[in-house]
């Protein structure tokens, strides 16, 4: 198939950010959006198991041979165009599925449109973006998504379809969790007038120097956000064991409204009154959002947990960072998942859910 190379002896370790998994039956590089939808067409036709695989940043991967074909995909192509009906008006970008999405963030600011900016250094692929609905500082993918292009494998039809049509919510879609469809590229609206999009995280508004709500110069969002998630061990690094991770591990928990005074409860009783008054709690769809890097840290996991021995540790600077110190197993990550899943419930009641796809196993 013209734009598809197959890569012999891959490991899944290779290509996860997390650097675990065991070995496929075989990988397929995809170069372009036709090359993907004839792989993935052709094994389903033939009955084999597949896994798309972007920037490999949300996967946590068996260990051992795998049944399974890995379709990597790696249309990179960016294009620009005036999304205005009636003269200049919003700007849309265009990219592949494949391109590293810290890259398309820079070419945006770099040319001074703002939107992406405050997404700036998450690890992964463009095409995984929609499926996550990533986000961070105050800004998820949803606000700034225009179309998606994706192959729907039951129909084997190729389409451009609108973001209503993806089910976006607190990082999830209708894609997540599926093998439905395959996405191919992704178009992102973006302000040509040089302006970001509005800050609403106290933190980075702090760094800024603006207020709530206000907007400012992309480029200096961007070296702000960056400077911010360096600081986590949030951007990776290939000497820092500290970013050899799948990104946050588990989601921040919403919990119903009237389970919040139970929650505060709970905190009063094992920290004392002050930190219940000062737990993070904000109100969101569904109900009441709260920090899952708090309540971990509150329950007993501190950086680094357990031990500078241990080959899977919490980060030593972001307690929500499940990371590989070089030599840990599936197991070993699964292992740590359940060790602070199970302690934040024991805790304080509140269930964590864990944010990354499960290849082969299961937490």
């Amino acid at each position: 198939m013209a734009g598809l190379r197959v890569v012999p002896d891959s490991s899944l370790a290779d290509l996860t950010t997390l650097r675990i998994g065991g070995r496929p039956r075989a990988l397929l590089e995809c170069e372009s959006a036709e090359a993907v939808t004839a792989a993935v067409g052709a094994l389903d036709a033939a009955g084999v198991p597949v896994l798309v695989l972007g920037g490999g940043s949300n996967l946590v991967v068996a260990d051992g041979d795998l049944d399974l074909v890995v379709v990597a995909v790696r249309n990179s192509e960016v294009g620009y165009r005036d999304a205005g009906t009636d003269g200049p008006g919003e700007m849309v970008v265009r990219a592949g599925a494949g391109l590293p999405w810290d890259d398309l963030v820079a070419d945006t600011v770099d040319r001074g449109y703002g939107g992406l900016e405050c997404l700036s250094g998450i690890p992964g692929s463009v095409g995984a973006t929609p499926v996550q609905n990533v986000g961070a500082y105050g800004v998820d993918v949803a606000q700034v998504l225009h179309r998606v292009r994706w192959y729907d494998r039951a129909t084997d039809t190729d389409e451009w379809v609108e973001p209503d049509a993806l089910g976006l919510a607190y990082r999830t879609s209708v894609l997540k969790n599926s093998s439905a469809a395959v996405v191919l590229e992704v178009e992102f609206r973006l302000d040509p007038d040089g302006r970001s999009e509005p800050i609403r995280y106290a933190e980075l508004a702090g760094r800024l120097g603006v207020g709530p709500g206000e907007r400012t110069d992309p480029a200096l969002v961007r070296r702000t956000v960056l400077e911010l998630r360096r600081g986590k061990g949030m951007v990776l690094d290939r000497d820092d064991a500290d970013t050899w991770s799948a990104g946050s591990f588990f989601t921040n928990p919403v919990v119903p409204e009237d389970r919040l005074p139970v929650v505060r409860s709970r905190v009063s009783d094992r920290l004392g009154a002050e930190q219940a008054e000062q737990m993070p709690a904000f109100a969101a769809a569904g109900g009441v959002k709260l920090s899952a890097g708090w309540l971990i840290e509150r329950a007993g996991f501190g950086k680094g947990h357990p031990s500078s021995s241990s080959p899977a540790r919490l980060s030593t600077k972001h307690t929500l960072a499940l990371t590989n110190r070089g030599s840990a197993t599936a197991e070993d990550v699964i292992a740590l998942a359940r060790e602070v899943r199970d302690g934040v419930a024991e805790a304080f009641g509140v269930e964590l859910h864990p944010e990354p796809v499960w290849v082969g196993c299961s937490i």
